[in-house]
Parts: C-alpha cells; sequence; structure tokens
C-alpha cells in the first residue's frame, strides 16, 4: 500500500496477505507499520482508482446493497479495524466470507476514516488488490521502474521491518 502524501520517505507501509481457504472463506492477515498508534479502518473500494489518493477509489464495495438488504447486513467491504501500538506497528487476522476473484482490481483503503479522506493525512493508506502466483512461483517485475521481483521487494521490506 502507498500513501498519496509525498512527506513520507518510505512509501511501502502496510501489507495485507490474503488465501481463500474455501468457496466462502478468504483469511486476511493484515500488517501495518510507521503509521500513528490509533485505530484505523479497513475497507476493499469499489475502483482500483488510487491516482488521488483515497478520494478516487469510490464507495465501500458492497455497502449499498448490504443497507437494502433484509435484514441488513455489514458490506463485504468493510474488513474491520486494525489497532496500531506506540511503536508505529499494528497486526491483525481476519476472515471473511468472500472469494479472492471478487476483489481483484479494487483498491483497499487503510484509514482512520472511513469516508471524506484528507488528501495530506500521511496516515492513510491506499492500494490495489492484486493476484499473486504460488509461494516462490512469481518472477514478474512489480514495477517497471525499479525491476525489481516480488521476491526481491519482499526482502527488502521484510530487511526495513516489515512483518
Amino acid at each position: 500500500m502507498e500513501t498519496h502524501s509525498s512527506s513520507v520517505s518510505d512509501q511501502v507501509r502496510g501489507l495485507i496477505r490474503m488465501v481463500q481457504v474455501a468457496p466462502q472463506l478468504t483469511l486476511l492477515d493484515m500488517t501495518l507499520r510507521g503509521v500513528s498508534p490509533g485505530n484505523y479502518n479497513v475497507t476493499v473500494r469499489e475502483a482500483g482508482d488510487i491516482s488521488h489518493g483515497a478520494a478516487s477509489t469510490g464507495g465501500i464495495w458492497d455497502l449499498l446493497q448490504a443497507k437494502q438488504a433484509s435484514p441488513p447486513r455489514v458490506a463485504k467491504g468493510v474488513f474491520g479495524t486494525i489497532e496500531v501500538g506506540k511503536s508505529g506497528l499494528g497486526s491483525v487476522f481476519l476472515d471473511k466470507p468472500i472469494q479472492i476473484w471478487e476483489l481483484i482490481g479494487r483498491s483497499i483503503v487503510v484509514s482512520r476514516k472511513q469516508e471524506a479522506f484528507d488528501k495530506e493525512d500521511p496516515d492513510t493508506l491506499v492500494g490495489v488488490i492484486a493476484r499473486s502466483a504460488g509461494v516462490w512461483d512469481n518472477d514478474k517485475t512489480v514495477c517497471s521502474c525499479s525491476g525489481k521481483t516480488v521476491w526481491e521487494e519482499r526482502k527488502e521490506q521484510t530487511a526495513k521491518g516489515m512483518l
């Protein structure tokens, strides 16, 4: 995940691993690093457009359908909260009744607010959800500008303290 603020020196400050373990069950392992202490909302958004940070990601995925359901239910895009301690680290392990294919191409937002984002808030994080290959099977580059593979990127982030 990246922040839209240019004042942050290390742009990667979060990682969410998702594994579908049953037809309607996905496990999520979420980690944040380098954000201010507090509680953060984790939401999947309708669109994958992060060109203007959280403001361009659209509404919370499935929110309208969830409100109109009888009885009303929690939207699929509301993943919950993650608490970040004084050290700037936070992690949570969740399960959601969703399928991975439903998420690909959408964005994820981690923020103190669920809506009305402040573009200058360095603690609002955004990212695009993408599919990963099997363990050690992805030799594609993460970014054409750096030329690093997924595994080189992971080694670098682990060395910086990313869990």
